[in-house]
């Protein structure tokens, strides 16, 4: 035995262990490594605990069996240490509040901690070099203690790095150097950890054991990290995420099912969002800033291509384990409304300068385009997007909408099942409901009320030898829905057919016109059957309808567009189908545009139309002419007016001069006090109005007097606005009418100066026909005007769902009275009320003598009594 064995391993000092030969520590390793690993354990001071450390890493550790590690060392020692770090920071953390720049003390003592735990992880980064050093393969249950205490003290240190400025109130400055060297360690511990687990290798048919939740609780933990520094390096956050998605899809097939894929993708997501932001940010401040600084840009192309990294992690995470995503596909839905809510053109986006939206657009939001390709075909992504109680914000709304057409324009390379799909309704369960893409993007559309008052602007399409044109949310909605009907499966036709129908009949204007714009298309794009068919269908619509309502008026619009698409024989076969000679049918030629036809069948048409009209004018002329009839005469006249103002010129001398006669005599039985009062009689008045417009070159110059006349003192009765149009119209009809100054009533060239009283309404007047209205309002002022005054048409709509709102939108208006005229009993009713009163003023007259006014008062009341015998007669 040599002289180096004369005094006991036991009594060894620490100090000279770590001076032993290689040989020497190789040889005595089994007496004194429980000697270490003893007084490790019993051990409660840092500095002891770490020297024991360092000695078993620098002088054992290469001599021990790498396949007994974890039972020898590492489960041995690591608890301790991990326990160990965890008190000097919870010290360092509580006396960092004592730190000044007087207190030299307190200034020592945290530098000696943080020296310490540099020490620590100087040592534990040893672990991890001879571990890879020493394994070309690794098994991570042999060293299963050493990847979990490294990644739980790594985070620790981050997280104090992270909240330093607040920990240590001001003065981190007298101990910044101490805690930069702090991270600098952490990170190469990182770094040769992530190198180390780079090389484990799994067992693909083992379906359970500790390997595999190991592996998983590393991923975690590391995400956890993730979120830790994300704001402090970023370059050492992209690799921490590269190491994490490659290490989920090395071990995908085993580790697939025990990975926390909800945190994973959120994870992702949020640092997409926080990176985006950042690029916006900077992108605003180079545009407000008329110096150039090649500083800001190089950190803004920086930037940049950490979202485009970000979202391309995102989009190979979501490729490999999209069944194992149903619960994320609310966050990915999200993710792509918020980054299109803050970039233009949204309304709520960042004011950036053209160049750099076409810098982040290239770089970036071209990553999300292949990312709604994957989640095409996943059922729980299109419930999400579909889902009828989807309640969005106003600012998402508009991104919610370009989703939508965007997932449109995918559609027709899918297969019918996706197809199918996206295009149906279906009830998931109990309370959840899937809308179909048509119809969700119809309802999508109506709540971009801003974007399309303003308008926005979004980028066209190119054509052939044509430079590519910015165009409104109308126009692209408009042509991309055109262009999916053409490639619409013939399976699905019912469900096109249905949305488009439920779209026109929408209480919202521009949703209507929206789909009969597609609804025209499809006529023109399908066969002249086809179009024949939906003619007739929407002509059937109009004839069922109950009375006036907004439906009734959004359909004729529709018939009168359609009609114009027809072929000839099929125009014939509508007119016999729809003869205009049967009074029942003169409702739907109201609503028919005759210069839609053939001048042959025009001129046939407008004929038989004139002779059943003004046959139906006379035939209530020659009747009892009660106010109950008035419905159907308005009906007549209508149809009448349709003529006047699409086929003018087919009428003769014979069928113009029928008309102006039956006009002119229906004028004769108007009473100011009935256009006030009867809804019927209004309408009448509304109709005759054009009508005399029309023939007003004809016309005696004593009835225009009249119609002037009486304009002028319903005038003061103020009668509904649709009233005062008509008059607005008439008046516009007598343009430069000479008439005979002996017989003029008012000089009507000077009722408009009379109408300006007061110098508002002159300046508004003014302001309005040179369209001067906003002509100060800047454009970001234009923009807050709108998002102020969107956001005041939602909000009482801002807790209704997608199907209740497009439910209600369905339900017809209550309709407006009926005007029911009494019967037998009500008249006998209302006749023995009258007689009372006649009673009771007898009575009277028999007691005294009548006061003055009474002889006045029934002289107005025998005068009243005269005009309804006139109505009777």
């Amino acid at each position: 035995m040599s002289q180096e064995r004369a005094v006991p391993v036991s009594a060894v000092p620490l100090e000279e262990l770590s001076s032993w030969p290689e040989e020497l520590c190789r040889r005595e390793l089994p007496s004194v490594l429980p000697r270490l690993l003893s007084l490790s354990q019993h051990s409660d001071s840092w500095i002891e605990h770490i020297q024991i450390l360092k000695i078993i890493v620098e002088m054992f550790l290469p001599h021990m069996n790498h396949l007994t590690l974890e039972q020898t060392f590492f489960s041995q020692v690591l608890p301790k240490t991990v326990k160990l770090f965890d008190d000097m920071m919870y010290e360092l953390t509580s006396q960092a509040r004592e730190l000044s720049s007087q207190n030299l003390e307190i200034q020592t003592t945290l530098k000696n901690i943080l020296q310490t735990m540099v020490q620590l992880l100087g040592a534990l980064t040893g672990c991890v070099q001879h571990v890879c050093a020493t394994q070309e393969s690794i098994i991570l249950e042999n060293i299963q203690s050493l990847p979990s205490s490294v990644l739980h003290i790594i985070k620790s240190t981050f997280v104090h790095c992270k909240n330093s400025e607040s920990v240590y109130s001001g003065r981190l400055h007298l101990v910044s150097d101490h805690l930069q060297a702090l991270f600098k360690e952490a990170y190469s511990l990182q770094k040769q950890l992530m190198e180390l687990l780079d090389t484990v290798c799994m067992d693909p048919l083992v379906d359970e054991n500790d390997d595999i939740l190991n592996m998983v609780i590393v991923i975690h933990s590391l995400l956890d990290i993730c979120s830790v520094i994300s704001s402090m390096d970023h370059a050492f956050h992209a690799n921490t995420w590269k190491f994490i998605i490659k290490q989920s899809l090395k071990h995908q097939s085993i580790i697939k099912s025990q990975l926390k894929h909800k945190d994973i993708i959120t994870s992702l997501c949020e640092d997409i969002l926080f990176s985006f932001h950042s690029c916006l940010q900077l992108a605003e401040q180079m545009s407000q800033s008329d110096a150039q600084d090649n500083a800001d840009y190089r950190l803004f192309q920086k930037t940049l291509k950490l979202c485009r990294f970000f979202a391309n992690s995102l989009l190979h995470y979501t490729k490999e384990f999209l069944p194992f995503l149903s619960d994320s596909c609310c966050t990915l839905h999200q993710l792509y409304l918020q980054i299109h809510s803050k970039f233009p053109p949204s309304l709520y986006a960042t004011r950036i300068s053209k160049a750099h939206q076409e810098e982040i657009a290239g770089a970036f939001l071209v990553t999300l385009d292949p990312l709604i390709s994957q989640l095409l075909t996943f059922q729980p992504f299109v419930q999400v997007v579909l889902d009828s109680k989807l309640d969005l914000p106003c600012e998402l709304q508009f991104p919610q909408c370009l989703l939508l057409v965007v997932v449109m324009d995918k559609l027709p390379s899918q297969p019918e099942e996706v197809q199918t799909l996206w295009c149906t309704e279906s009830q998931v369960s109990e309370t959840t409901t899937r809308i179909s893409l048509l119809k969700a993007i119809f309802y999508s559309f109506e709540q971009c009320s801003g974007e399309l008052s303003l308008p926005v602007h979004l980028q066209g399409v190119k054509s052939k030898g044509q430079a590519e044109v910015a165009v409104t949310l109308y126009q692209h909605v408009c042509v991309h829905l055109c262009t999916f009907i053409t490639s619409f499966h013939p399976s699905l036709f019912a469900e096109l057919d249905v949305a488009l129908l439920d779209a026109v009949l929408d209480t919202n204007m521009i949703t209507s016109l929206l789909a009969m714009d597609a609804w025209c298309f499809l006529a023109r794009y399908g066969t002249a059957e086809l179009c024949a068919h939906h003619v007739t269908l929407v002509a059937q619509l109009i004839k069922s309808c109950p009375g006036e309502c907004y439906q009734l008026i959004n359909l004729s619009i529709l018939l009168k567009r359609l009609f114009f698409f027809m072929a000839p024989l099929h125009q014939l076969e509508f007119i016999q189908k729809f003869s205009p000679k049967e009074a029942e049918n003169l409702p739907l030629w109201q609503h028919i545009s005759f210069q839609a036809l053939p001048a042959e069948l025009r001129k046939q048409t407008v004929h038989v139309v004139t002779t059943v009209g003004t046959a139906e004018c006379r035939k209530w002329l020659s009747s009892s002419r009660t106010l109950g009839e008035l419905e159907s005469l308005n009906t007549v006249l209508s149809a009448l007016l349709a003529i006047c103002n699409s086929a003018g010129e087919a009428l003769d001398t014979e069928k113009q001069t029928a008309i102006m006669e039956v006009v002119s005599q229906l004028w004769a039985f108007l009473n100011i006090k009935q256009v006030a009062d009867q809804p019927y009689v209004q309408q009448t008045f509304s109709l005759l109005l054009p009508l005399l417009g029309f023939f007003i070159q004809t016309l005696d110059p004593k009835l225009i007097i009249q119609v002037v006349t009486l304009q002028t003192s319903l005038l003061k009765l103020e009668p509904p606005d649709y009233v005062r149009l008509a008059m607005l119209d008439f008046v516009s009809s007598l343009g430069n009418l000479f008439i005979p100054e002996a017989i003029q009533g008012t000089n009507h060239e000077e009722m408009v100066p009379q109408c300006l009283s007061s110098e508002e309404i002159k300046n508004k007047v003014v302001s309005f026909l040179e369209k001067t209205g906003f002509v100060d309002e800047t454009e970001s002022a234009k923009v807050e005007r709108v998002k102020q005054e969107k956001g005041i048409f939602w909000e009482p709509c801002a807790n209704v769902t997608v199907d209740e709102a497009k439910r209600s939108s369905l339900q017809p208006y209550a309709k407006k009275a009926r005007h029911e005229f009494p019967w037998e009993e009500e008249y006998r009713s209302a006749l023995h009320t009258i007689a009372g009163a006649l009673e009771a003023t007898e009575s009277l007259l028999q007691k005294g003598p009548a006061p003055a006014w009474l002889l006045m008062e029934m002289e107005v009341l025998q005068e009243r009594m005269d005009k309804l015998k006139r109505y009777i007669l």
